[in-house]
């Protein structure tokens, strides 16, 4: 199974429009909050299932704040990351997938990619495609693919 992985749009899906033209053969797409009202819009947008939770920025959403899935046998905690100190590092949303029997908490939140999967919880952050705040500044997604093992299950992009 092939997933893709965004978040941080902030109304802005110009970019995740492109990344959507750009990639074949996508089964799931995975948005980890802050869509800021773009809910049907992104649902329209994509050719395949969508999963969603909200972020601090979805105020009138009815999007649930965290969501619990599977994919490829691996279960799989949606958050934004706000309630949950994602700025500081990643022990405590990892303790905390831990305990709810995951093994991979994904979030957004930080608008900076991060794939670590050291530990018995792998924790994935897409970044933003929109509003990139890393050192190279370019809108980041992850693309997952359940055919691979390990870190190579998830691949870093750049628009």
């Amino acid at each position: 199974m092939k997933a893709l992985i965004v978040s941080d749009t902030h109304g802005r899906i110009n970019n995740l429009e492109k990344v959507m033209n750009q990639i074949e053969n996508i089964d799931l797409l995975l948005h980890l909050g802050d869509l800021e009202g773009d809910e049907a819009r992104i649902r329209a947008l994509a050719p395949c299932p969508v999963e969603m939770v909200s972020g601090n920025n979805d105020f009138f959403s009815n999007l649930e704040r965290d969501k619990i899935i599977e994919i490829g046998g691996y279960k799989i905690w949606m958050t934004h990351g706000h309630y949950y100190y994602v700025g500081f590092n990643t022990s405590k949303i990892k303790e905390l997938a831990a305990q709810r029997a995951c093994d991979i908490v994904m979030f957004g939140h930080t608008h900076r990619p991060l794939i670590e999967t050291k530990g018995s919880v792998w924790a994935i952050n897409p970044g933003s495609i929109s509003f990139p705040r890393q050192e190279n500044r370019k809108p980041s997604y992850i693309m997952m693919d359940t055919s691979k093992w390990g870190e190579d299950m998830f691949e870093l992009c750049y628009l």
